[in-house]
């Protein structure tokens, strides 16, 4: 970290929660917790609906998505496939899935990340900080073609 980032503190993401229940959206923002690194910092926007979901996309800067695999009636892997194909620059996003085998489901989907329950608080913070750091860095996220030229 140089000396004007240790000056002015970590960097400040916005990070989109999705569930359909809102206990597990608090076990997700606990495990994430508002400082995954010591170099970022994070604060959440919570969505219980798909369209919920699309309202905060189109009106607020999103610089990742966190959605529950398991929720209903929209699931966070059809959540992530429809912000895939419907918006031409989505942020990234992360799937908590119940099984590790659905993993496959989560690349159909074009997800940049996963994690699987129970959230271990370590795992969780690290995914999520290297997924913040490569959006910082540039990276596109999967299923878009980033800008040419």
């Amino acid at each position: 970290m140089s000396d004007s980032t240790a000056a002015s503190g970590p960097e400040t993401y916005t990070v989109l929660l999705y569930s359909d229940d809102i206990a597990v959206r608090d076990r997700i923002r606990m495990a994430i917790g508002t400082r995954p690194a010591i170099d970022l910092a994070v604060e959440f926007v919570d969505a219980s609906t798909w369209e919920e979901c699309r309202i905060i996309l189109d009106k607020y800067e999103i610089d990742l998505m966190v959605l529950d695999g398991e929720a209903s009636p929209a699931g966070g892997l059809g959540i992530a496939r429809q912000t895939k194909d419907e918006y031409a620059t989505p942020p990234p996003v992360c799937v908590v899935l119940a099984r590790a085998a659905d993993r496959w489901l989560a690349a159909y989907a074009q997800v940049d990340g996963t994690l699987t329950y129970p959230l271990d608080p370590v795992t969780t913070g690290q995914t999520v900080a290297a997924m913040l750091r490569a959006r910082r860095n540039g990276a596109v996220p999967l299923g878009t073609l980033g800008h040419l030229g």
